[in-house]
């Protein structure tokens, strides 16, 4: 087995911070331990670096990709070789999608540590105009960084969007002193999992989903009812049916169902239910393997199934 290469990846916009961050990284002795690294540079910012300050000069190797046709696993491949590198520090440009480094990495790379820099400045911008790549870059990190915090930066609308895309990561603002404040807000689930039946509204699937599906496990045995479209097809096993909903996570582009394995009487399900049709549905959650996930994933027992009038917004969302 080939040995891991550790990926310390740095994304965000255009001067965002990523730069010094990374140059500041490289001068530090407790991130250096003579590791030949390869820095690999994405985008040229105003500010540039200066290798002769690196603590290991000598076992970095610098290279740049001004296209993302360039990325390929052919050319990190070839680098790794070249330099008998041992590991991988990427400043990443934050126009280019996630999945095109992802798919190019070779498989020897593992991912350590996903940081996303922003402008706090220009964030809500960013958020407004190009959705799709800022919720590609908050999807996938481990920490996000606002540096320029002020005054004016409106942290709870910050915290609003970044929780709405990934429950997990960290949240920083810097201020221009150099002072670090963590978000330290905490986030209720909209509806209680303590409750013999746990409700889940219609403006809460989106976010109910994306938490069952990340985290089954406090949902074994909880019972649940929620509205969806009910997914009926010769292709399923004849005990089952699909319930969910349509999310749109950033725009019309990437709306897709999200749905559930419900397993229920075949009879009923031939009997009593159409492809395509709204009801609410109430089940018992079991996390167990199962091939239409092709993996373990919660598996709703039907109690009961009811038809219903759709949603007043059909299509959900996380904000």
């Amino acid at each position: 087995m080939a040995e891991q290469i550790p990926v310390y990846l740095f994304t965000g916009f255009l001067e965002a911070g990523k730069t010094k961050f990374i140059q500041e990284t490289m001068e530090d002795p407790r991130f250096n331990e003579g590791e030949r690294t390869l820095l690999l540079i994405c985008e040229e910012g105003l500010e540039e670096y200066s290798p002769a300050s690196f603590i290991n000069k000598r076992d970095v190797y610098i290279k740049t990709l001004e296209k993302p046709e360039e990325l390929t696993s052919q050319q990190l491949s070839g680098w790794q070789k070249q330099y008998h590198i041992q590991r991988v520090v990427l400043e990443y440009n934050g126009m280019w999608p996630m999945e095109k480094l992802f798919s190019a990495m070779p498989r020897s790379w593992v991912l350590y540590q996903n940081f996303l820099f922003v402008d706090a400045g220009t964030f809500l911008q960013y958020n407004a105009n190009m959705r799709p790549l800022v919720v590609d870059k908050i999807q996938a990190c481990q920490l996000v960084v606002f540096n320029r915090t002020s005054a004016k930066t409106d942290k709870m609308e910050f915290h609003k969007i970044v929780r709405g895309l990934n429950r997990r990561c960290s949240i920083a603002f810097e201020w221009p002193d150099g002072k670090v404040e963590y978000d330290e807000i905490q986030d209720p689930l909209p509806f209680d999992l303590s409750a013999p039946v746990v409700q889940i509204g219609d403006e809460d699937y989106a976010i109910w989903y994306r938490d069952i599906i990340e985290e089954m496990d406090k949902y074994q045995g909880k019972t649940v009812e929620f509205t969806g479209i009910i997914a009926v097809s010769g292709r399923l096993p004849q005990d089952c049916f699909l319930g969910g909903r349509h999310v749109m996570t950033c725009c019309e582009a990437d709306i897709e169902y999200s749905a559930l394995v419900c397993q229920w009487d075949p009879a009923q399900i031939k009997a009593t239910l159409k492809n395509r049709t709204w009801a609410k549905i109430t089940a018992k959650v079991d996390n167990r393997y199962h091939r239409i996930y092709g993996r373990k994933g919660p598996v709703l027992k039907v109690i009961s199934v009811l038809p219903c009038s759709k949603p007043q917004r059909e299509v959900a969302t996380f904000y």
